[in-house]
């Protein structure tokens, strides 16, 4: 008889104890690899840091802001019923984006959604309404800063509204963003952004935080007070100290789980007025710069407030605590 031959009939004869030994090998390699990974896997830590005071959506870039006591916090951003943060955008005919840099008074308009309309208000001007889905209007390429996005046109009775508005002698128009569309790479801009994230018409983040301790220091170096309206935030946080967002890489409200990535550079257009939609190209952006230059990777963009991504989605309500969490 061959070698083979006396394997196999030594495997005949003791199967079952073959086997037996076979399974504890594997019980016992199983055994190890769970004990390996919850020895080796961090535990969290969670540190309460402050409440969630607001929720802000902000449909339309540059227009006013929405507070609602609960809202959706997705991938891409605030969700309210069909509202979506920063989900609309007003464009030149060839593409440009328009914002309250350029057209102040945008800030003083209000997008809203009730059933299956699209509702549009603003200070002097009769309400628009018109169906919130338009799916035989063209989709139209544009660009927010320096990178290429589409929307669905809104419609000529829009255009006109908003052009009138605005007494601008250059058409303006509005867009939607629907998910199958092209969205914005964050990462484009801001190589510390994970590549594979995605937003509408935002600067940059699907989430921007702040707290009220930031804007009332803020406000001790002011000659007139500004209001947290002024930044445009998507969380607005209290019970807790004057930037220390700055230090929250990753938190948790609720059940979401937000990451943070870098602060939020101001600019030009934190001297709008909410209230007024003037422009001063002042204040409080040049206090800030006096004492808030304080990311070298923002170069001469003063710090007020963190943007975050979303690492874990659900519903964020007002007065949830915002736990830190470490490892």
């Amino acid at each position: 008889m061959d070698f083979k031959g006396v394997l196999v009939k030594i495997f005949t004869r003791n199967r079952e104890v073959v086997l037996c030994a076979a399974g504890t090998a594997v019980a016992l390699l199983g055994l190890g690899l769970v004990y390996k990974y919850n020895v080796t896997r961090p535990e969290k830590k969670f540190t309460r840091v402050g409440v969630v005071t607001q929720l802000l959506l902000h449909p339309m870039k540059s227009g006013k802001a929405v507070l609602v006591e609960t809202a959706e916090c997705l991938r891409m951003g605030l969700k309210y019923g069909e509202l979506r943060d920063r989900h609309w955008l007003v464009i030149t005919e060839d593409g440009h984006m328009v914002t309250g840099r350029q057209q102040p008074r945008l800030v003083l308009v209000s997008l809203s959604c009730e059933g299956s309309q699209l509702c549009l208000n603003g200070p002097q001007m009769e309400e628009l309404r018109v169906p919130l889905q338009q799916s035989n209007n063209a989709v139209v390429d544009c660009r927010v800063f320096s990178i290429d996005v589409q929307g669905r046109d809104c419609g000529d009775d829009v255009s006109n509204w908003l052009t009138r508005y605005l007494e601008s002698d250059k058409t303006v128009r509005l867009v939607h963003y629907e998910p199958h569309l092209k969205a914005q790479r964050p990462s484009e801009k801001e190589p510390l952004f994970p590549k594979d994230e995605k937003v509408a018409y935002p600067d940059a983040a699907p989430i921007m935080l702040m707290s009220e301790a930031s804007v009332r220091d803020l406000n001790t170096r002011l000659d007139k007070d500004v209001t947290v309206f002024q930044f445009r935030p998507s969380i607005v946080v209290n019970d807790c100290e004057a930037f220390t967002e700055d230090t929250w890489d990753h938190i948790q409200i609720g059940q979401v789980e937000l990451k943070r990535v870098v602060g939020c550079g101001r600019c030009l257009f934190t001297t709008v007025d909410p209230e007024t939609g003037i422009i001063t190209r002042k204040e409080p952006l040049d206090t800030l710069k006096a004492y808030r230059l304080t990311d070298p990777k923002q170069k001469t963009a003063p710090i007020l407030g963190q943007y975050y991504i979303v690492k874990k989605t659900s519903v964020l309500h007002v007065g949830e605590p915002v736990y830190k969490i470490t490892y």
